[in-house]
């Protein structure tokens, strides 16, 4: 049992989170987070905590910057958009069961404030800003970190806000070098 309450999208994504785990979940009904839902996050952050596991997408990645601001605190769980995408469509409830138990177990708490121990100098030179490949490598960094895909200024913000340290960063960065990990 995940003490924790889940905040995901719809009702799919609990039927998912369910397959693979014990936990109690929040629904947000979509992308439009309401007061009332806010207000339950909120309430469940006292008592229980709260882990976001939104879609790998844009509306997803809106849901959690809106929740993780009006409810400061959270952890952050990421499912890579390789294990949520099924025929096209990208999703936690296209997960599979280990992908979602991979992404509970790595969790990360958001630090909101938390100083930069990687610079946006460090990013150029690492080929995740400025560089013809830097999506590609900002997706693999993601995953190996277990923070997501972001463009780079949000890379930036997310290393720091999760705390990311440079020998992690370091590790990281060897593995996509040798080419053993992609997007």
């Amino acid at each position: 049992m995940i003490k924790e309450l889940i905040v995901v999208e719809g009702k799919s994504d609990t039927v998912a989170i369910k397959r693979a785990v014990e936990a109690d979940t929040i629904e947000t009904g979509g992308s439009a987070v309401d007061r009332k839902v806010i207000a339950k996050i909120a309430l469940a952050m006292e008592r229980r905590g709260v882990i976001i596991l939104t879609d790998p997408d844009h509306a997803g990645e809106r849901i959690r910057k809106i929740v993780s601001s009006k409810v400061p605190g959270c952890k952050h769980a990421f499912i890579p958009e390789k294990d949520a995408t099924r025929k096209g469509d990208i999703g936690v409830e296209n997960a599979s069961p280990e992908a979602i138990r991979h992404a509970l177990k790595h969790v990360h708490t958001s630090f909101e404030g938390a100083p930069a121990l990687i610079g946006l100098e460090d990013l150029m030179a690492a080929g995740m800003m400025v560089h013809p490949r830097a999506a590609e490598r900002r997706m693999a960094l993601g995953n190996l970190l277990g923070i997501g895909y972001c463009n780079g200024k949000q890379l930036y913000k997310r290393l720091a806000m999760f705390g990311i340290t440079r020998e992690e960063f370091s590790i990281a960065l060897a593995q996509i070098d040798q080419g053993g990990i992609t997007s």
